[in-house]
């Protein structure tokens, strides 16, 4: 019997992915497969590295049977336009594609091999692999994986337009892979020549600044940016050159920091005349959305980027924590700093408003390898 399901979304924990690999085995009309390994519930009990999957399996058979019962599905696949696979530890390999026969991998529509605990600087996918991908409507790698190369090859004629592009930019890649093989501008004007409506999605897992000033080139056509972190912060000269050179892109913009260290939250607008979020709300017409959890945020300077987006700016989130207010504010005995707030931000936005008032009630708050799959999935569903 031939299931006629169109999709399998699976979202699975390491140590049950091969009973429902085995499940999906006979799925030969399967047209969309997305696998997640939720690595949350495995990180509960510690960091997840090749000493704990050691103990979990000694000898590493489990591991080569699960990889081959993936590369048989992909390798029985006829109608598989969609393949999405997540943080699935060892489950993906570089050899894995080579499983998808030419007439699939030539009509594939959508592709997302994300694992950021590859050792080494070993890669899922090549550039001569990418080559035979040529219907690609989207694309969602480690941005360590996204090569100067694999842009020319997106840039050739005979691949159709690439619409969205998803890349994680994590610190565990760039430690263990380099920037050195990423897309110079050139690169990026070439492939938005060929792909003149591509729209880029980034997150950041604590990435240095001076790293997100390498990687943010002029010539990304630069939608959504997600900086999530626990260990370093976003600049406020990375905040402007995101307003400066992606006002005509810009629609959402994220920025988290869980920072063990609660003296003070980091100031974006230190020693600056004016607020960097303010410029960003000023500059990039686009923006529907803003959350700010971590960052301190001047009330007055939230009152002013309400104003200057208005009904525009779908979702404001900023956490009661996050807003500070000067001390003109706090003198002036006949107002209450934070009901003048809530006001004037209600105003501007022209729909009531308040501050976040748990952490844990931010539409982006869950795990960020979650979020950014989660994400990914939508932005790219949405050509």
């Amino acid at each position: 019997m031939i299931c006629k399901t169109a999709e399998i979304r699976i979202y699975v924990t390491h140590l049950i992915v091969s009973y429902m690999l085995i499940g999906i085995y006979c799925l030969r009309n399967l047209q969309k497969l997305s696998l997640f390994g939720d690595i949350s519930i495995l990180q509960q009990h510690g960091s997840i590295s090749n000493t704990y999957l050691g103990k979990v399996d000694p000898d590493g058979k489990k591991i080569k049977q699960i990889q081959q019962l993936f590369e048989e599905i992909l390798g029985n696949s006829r109608q598989l336009k969609w393949l999405s696979c997540g943080f699935m530890l060892q489950i993906v390999t570089p050899t894995s594609l080579s499983s998808l026969s030419n007439p699939i991998a030539n009509t594939m529509e959508h592709l997302s091999l994300l694992d950021n605990h590859i050792p080494g600087n070993t890669t899922l996918i090549t550039a001569v692999e990418l080559e035979r991908f040529v219907n690609l409507r989207s694309l969602a790698l480690d941005f360590c994986d996204f090569t100067a190369e694999m842009a020319r090859v997106l840039a050739d004629s005979n691949h159709v337009p690439l619409h969205r592009l998803s890349l994680l930019v994590h610190s565990v890649s760039i430690m263990h892979k380099s920037l050195d093989s990423m897309p110079e501008d050139e690169n990026w004007k070439a492939l938005t020549r060929n792909s003149t409506n591509l729209r880029v999605y980034i997150m950041a897992f604590d990435v240095k600044s001076d790293d997100m000033l390498r990687i943010l080139k002029p010539s990304i056509p630069l939608e959504r940016i997600h900086f999530d972190s626990y260990i370093t912060c976003v600049s406020g000269a990375v905040v402007d050159l995101i307003s400066r050179q992606y006002d005509k892109f810009l629609t959402h913009f994220i920025l988290m920091n869980d920072v063990i260290d609660m003296s003070g939250f980091p100031d974006l607008s230190d020693n600056r005349n004016e607020d960097p979020l303010v410029l960003l709300a000023w500059r990039c017409t686009r923006l529907s959305l803003l959350a700010v959890h971590g960052y301190t945020v001047w009330a007055h300077n939230l009152i002013a980027i309400a104003r200057l987006r208005g009904s525009d700016l779908k979702v404001l989130e900023v956490t009661e924590e996050s807003i500070d207010f000067d001390q003109g504010e706090l003198a002036d005995q006949d107002v209450d700093p934070v009901h003048n707030l809530i006001e004037q931000v209600s105003l501007g936005l022209g729909r009531p408003w308040h501050a976040v008032m748990d952490i844990e009630l931010l539409s982006v708050f869950t795990e960020p390898t979650r979020h950014f799959y989660r994400e990914m999935q939508s932005f790219s569903e949405g050509i």
